[in-house]
């Protein structure tokens, strides 16, 4: 199952099945697009290595920072209402991406239950977490934000087998900003009062988390919320 791109348990011909359908290996340089808002909907896509950052273009011309998408999470859920990908989705650096059509898909899931199930899981995820997103830019202070993010994003680390204590932050402070709702000033000031309290460390755009309990006591959790970590996909390995 190394080589495919949405992990479940199937028998070895249904493997297959799946396998012909997954488009591999699009490679993205930073700044390219996945697809672009308004664009016809055709696929779903996983990322295979790097960073995504999905956005939408306001009427006035605003960008807002819907989310951020890291290897084994997949992307493109958004263009199943209206046959439109709501949102754009770009590379934030060099990116590989598995593409699944979503016409062969969906011919697939008729003939595997186990495929439409995950699939279904997969968009029940989607939901959950904009309702965890919500509720985390309605009540939260800028500091709570700032480490909700980096405990999500190490908790999404842990569920693909890297490093939950160490990774890049490949989204710039503006983009993160704009995510959580928080000025580039006020991103900058928060991280900068867990490295002086020696929570993490950050070298350029590495961070490392020195001390979880106390990421978790600014965030004011007990644990991170399984929502804020949706599009994580275990063992996904396209």
């Amino acid at each position: 199952m190394g080589k495919i791109c949405l992990p479940i348990a199937l028998e070895q011909n249904d493997i297959a099945k799946l396998d012909e359908v997954v488009k591999r290996n699009r490679v993205l340089h930073k700044g390219e697009h996945v697809f672009h808002m308004g664009d016809p909907f055709t696929s779903v896509f996983a990322v295979r290595s790097g960073c995504v950052k999905t956005y939408q273009v306001m009427d006035n011309g605003d960008e807002q920072v819907n989310g951020f998408y890291f290897p084994g999470e997949v992307m493109g859920l958004d263009g199943l209402s209206n046959q439109t990908y709501a949102s754009s989705a770009v590379a934030l650096e060099v990116t590989s991406v598995c593409e699944i059509p979503f016409a062969k898909f969906r011919q697939l899931t008729q003939q595997l239950p186990e495929l439409q199930m995950h699939f279904m899981q997969l968009m029940s995820q989607e939901i959950t977490a904009e309702q965890q997103l919500i509720t985390l830019l309605s009540k939260k202070t800028a500091e709570q934000r700032v480490a909700t993010l980096l405990l999500t994003i190490s908790e999404r680390n842990a569920n693909r087998n890297m490093s939950a204590s160490r990774f890049r932050l490949s989204m710039s402070r503006i983009d993160i900003g704009n995510y959580l709702g928080l000025t580039v000033e006020t991103v900058s000031r928060m991280l900068s009062r867990f490295v002086k309290s020696k929570v993490i460390t950050i070298e350029r755009k590495e961070i490392q988390i020195l001390d979880q309990e106390a990421l978790l006591q600014a965030a004011s959790l007990d644990h991170l919320p399984n929502g804020l970590s949706h599009r994580a996909i275990s063992r996904c390995m396209c």
